[in-house]
């Protein structure tokens, strides 16, 4: 049997690992700050492997740097001993059935880098999508993030260099936030390991969109640039946030230096190959849902472009596309009504040739300058097309009688989604939840198209302030407005469509970031004496649950937080069956072998038991002997 490591992926050891199998002429050996020998990686062997020029010391190069940006590295690397537990009382079924766990999708309180970290094993590669809203660094913003990262304005001065030669500070760090290095530099440090992290979980085509303000605008680009790669940037969609704040574009002396009235949706990709799928919002029934008929005319006069279509000439104005495009456009349309008419729809056939072809038709009864002609717009691969998006993007109330400072447009994120290509069964992450928006844009778009999407949100508790709407309404965290909001508005979603949503998921799993559920003996024995080992006898601490035991258990083996749990008896013993079987846990104590002989007979891929849970000496020697004979390649785990 092997123990568990019962501690997120040490991410610096990993890209060690596949450094030395890349370059093993530069692994080396050095001495650490405690005289230790320990692993290392010659830079400069290295360096001449994968460069043609070799950049030294302080040489200029281009890059983007902060005081502290290793720290982050290092913060988004380490590893943590912490868990996920349960909060059934919180938690909501599929069919919005209080303290019941039957549903895929998960909620998550806590400090989202640690979440982040927890589900790296399970969820690595499985994420379509991501979207998050984080701070805006407003300077309003208060950062509750204790990250270790973080710094106090000395040290920054210290280290960037702010001193005038008397050792005069060269501004106040205390003002005029908005302008000194150390205001940024907190934001980084906060968002740099999150977003490091969150790559690893984006399947190979996914996207992640990221809502931002004028403040850190240029920042969030560099940062996204460096982690995700500048070849994955694919859009930058701007927003509106209020109509009452466009007025403020213009300040008494002219332009406002902020674009106060907006704030942006970056747009990044897994890889450069990722496909999305063009959105459109009809304004009139004559729109198709990829695309739509329109005139092919042109007030602007160049007489290069008036030319032969179908029969019509503009004696003023001009056609919209070179001949070229048009004439390729004809034939393409009469290609169309030729051989695939009575067989597929114009939007089908768009689709059959792979998206590549425009269309003109001669349009019955035409009137107006379009003379008759019309061509269908076939939206290109990746372009976002919605004559409504503007308006859809300005903030409005939750919709469910829940009060919330900024709220997030759910209209926008079902687009988002949409736009993304996110399928059926796959899973949306969002961890800078707030009110939850994304939740219920999530549940919006599977009530009108069927779809099983699942959701994963992530949100610090953070109090309310004691003068906030919500505050007085009874909430004092961020955490119980987001999951009152999901209830609500799963309700409202299957009251308005009660025979199309009965098997509509509108439940979540709600979990809290905690300390591991094992004690210090477990990651480090060697510190104790034998005397002290004999105290912790039973290394799981007093306080936890077999319940919280499974789920650490499946996030340290990479198993669906949101799998199917089934609890049976077996020889008087609570045995845990996840996944319809592929893990098996019994966590209890004094366990015989009639109960591992039952588990071992159901030929788990897992089988998972306490260290110390065996009944005596002669079942644990029996143990190896039992699974050898019913289900060798069961892999058996102990805690």
């Amino acid at each position: 049997m092997d123990n568990l490591k019962m501690h997120t992926p040490d991410l610096a050891d990993e890209n060690y690992k596949k450094l030395a199998a890349l370059f093993p002429n530069a692994v080396t050996e050095t001495v650490d700050e405690n005289g230790e020998v320990v692993r290392a990686i010659d830079a400069d062997v290295l360096r001449q492997e994968i460069s043609a020029t070799v950049v030294e010391g302080s040489q200029e190069r281009y890059q983007f740097t902060w005081p502290d940006k290793k720290k982050s590295v290092v913060l988004a690397n380490q590893p943590i001993s912490k868990t996920l537990r349960l909060d059934r009382e919180k938690s909501v079924g599929r069919d919005g059935t209080p303290g019941s766990i039957d549903t895929e999708n998960i909620y998550i309180e806590g400090d989202n880098l640690d979440a982040l970290k927890l589900l790296q094993e399970t969820y690595l590669g499985k994420v379509k999508m991501i979207y998050i809203d984080p701070p805006y660094n407003t300077g309003s913003d208060a950062f509750v993030y204790d990250d270790d990262s973080s710094i106090s304005g000395e040290e920054f001065s210290e280290r960037s260099g702010q001193y005038d030669e008397d050792g005069n500070m060269l501004f106040d760090m205390r003002t005029n936030n908005e302008s000194n290095g150390r205001f940024h530099t907190d934001w980084l440090n906060m968002i740099y390991p999150r977003l490091r992290l969150a790559k690893d979980l984006l399947c190979e085509d996914g996207f992640i969109a990221i809502s931002i303000g004028e403040e850190e605008n240029d920042s969030l680009k560099k940062i996204c640039d460096e982690i995700f790669g500048a070849i994955n940037f694919r859009n930058i969609i701007e927003a509106r946030r209020y109509d009452k704040n466009l007025n403020l574009q213009f300040a008494s002396d002219g332009l406002s230096t902020m674009n106060v009235g907006l704030e942006y949706i970056y747009v990044y990709s897994r890889n450069p190959h990722s496909k999305m799928t063009a959105v459109y919002k009809p304004s009139t029934d004559e729109r198709a849902s990829l695309g739509y008929w329109k005139g092919f005319w042109n007030n602007a006069d160049r007489p290069t472009m008036r030319y032969n279509v179908l029969g019509v000439t503009p004696v003023d104005g001009q056609w919209k596309w070179k001949k070229e495009i048009a004439y390729e456009a004809v034939s393409n349309y009469k290609e169309y009504e030729e051989k695939f008419a009575s067989k597929m729809t114009l939007e089908e056939y768009w689709n059959h040739t792979g998206r590549n072809k425009r269309f003109i038709r001669r349009k019955a009864g035409g009137s107006g300058k379009n003379l008759g002609v019309e061509h269908w717009v076939a939206p290109a691969d990746g372009i976002l097309r919605n004559s409504n998006w503007s308006d859809m993007l300005i903030s409005k109330p939750v919709g469910v009688g829940l009060s919330f400072d900024s709220p997030k447009n759910p209209d926008v994120i079902e687009e988002l989604i949409k736009l993304f290509g996110v399928n059926s069964d796959d899973v949306i992450l969002d961890f800078f939840s707030g009110s939850a928006t994304t939740a219920h844009a999530v549940m919006q778009l599977n009530a009108k198209d069927g779809g099983h999407r699942k959701f994963i949100m992530v949100q610090l508790p953070e109090v309310c302030d004691e003068k906030s709407e919500a505050y007085k309404a009874g909430y004092k965290n961020i955490c119980e407005i987001g999951e009152e909001r999901i209830r609500r508005a799963g309700k409202k979603i299957k009251e308005e469509s009660p025979l199309t949503t009965s098997d509509l998921d509108v439940g979540f799993r709600v979990f809290r970031v905690d300390s591991s559920n094992m004690k210090d003996v477990y990651y480090t024995p060697a510190k104790y004496e034998q005397e002290q080992m004999e105290m912790f006898a039973d290394n799981i601490k007093e306080d936890r649950t077999p319940e919280d035991l499974l789920y650490q258990v499946m996030l340290d083996l990479g198993i669906m937080l949101s799998s199917d749990i089934e609890e049976t008896e077996i020889a008087g013993k609570r045995v845990f069956s996840v996944a319809g079987g592929y893990l098996i846990a019994c966590f209890d104590s004094e366990v015989t072998d009639e109960t591992v002989t039952e588990i071992a007979k159901q030929h788990p891929f897992y089988a998972v038991f306490r260290d110390s849970g065996m009944a005596n000496d002669s079942v644990m020697t029996n143990f190896e002997q039992i699974f050898e004979t019913y289900s060798p390649r069961t892999q058996r785990k102990v805690l």
